[in-house]
């Protein structure tokens, strides 16, 4: 037997290790816009007066001319094949084993319902980002 229901919802998210604090949202679809909104929500998370690197891949969205990048962000872009260098992976990766895989859900709210409360889990868990997302290449030796 297979469920052959097709819905999606998109979790945009991206964390600070340092802090343990992360900016995510839920969306209908992937695209410059949905990515213009992600920068503005991670814009109002960063701490007054820093910037935030936001490290991103090749993904059509991330690379669109559309894009408006706040001023309190960078774009660092990785080198092509190389997502093991985004620490974000390692909680997407979190998300699926423990959170959000191997399951079906009836709605397309319920799918939503299930994004917001694995993002807010891994949100409400600082010492989880910190030791899922560091990396000691990322860290600023002052």
């Amino acid at each position: 037997m297979r469920d052959r229901r097709f819905n999606w919802a998109y979790l945009f998210g991206a964390v600070c290790p340092a802090r343990g604090v992360g900016a995510g949202l839920v969306m209908p679809t992937v695209n410059a816009d949905a990515m213009n909104n992600h920068l503005i929500e991670i814009s109002q998370h960063v701490a007054p007066g820093a910037m935030a690197v936001l490290v991103i891949d090749g993904a059509g969205w991330h690379r669109a001319g559309a894009l408006k990048v706040p001023e309190n962000i960078v774009l660092l872009k990785l080198p092509p094949y190389a997502p093991e260098l985004n620490s974000v992976e390692n909680i997407w990766e979190y998300l699926r084993g423990n959170k959000l895989g191997h399951q079906v859900w009836e709605t397309y709210d319920a799918i939503v319902d299930a994004c917001c409360n694995a993002w807010n889990s891994i949100i409400n868990a600082p010492e989880r980002i910190k030791s899922l997302a560091s990396r000691e290449w990322t860290e600023v030796k002052i």
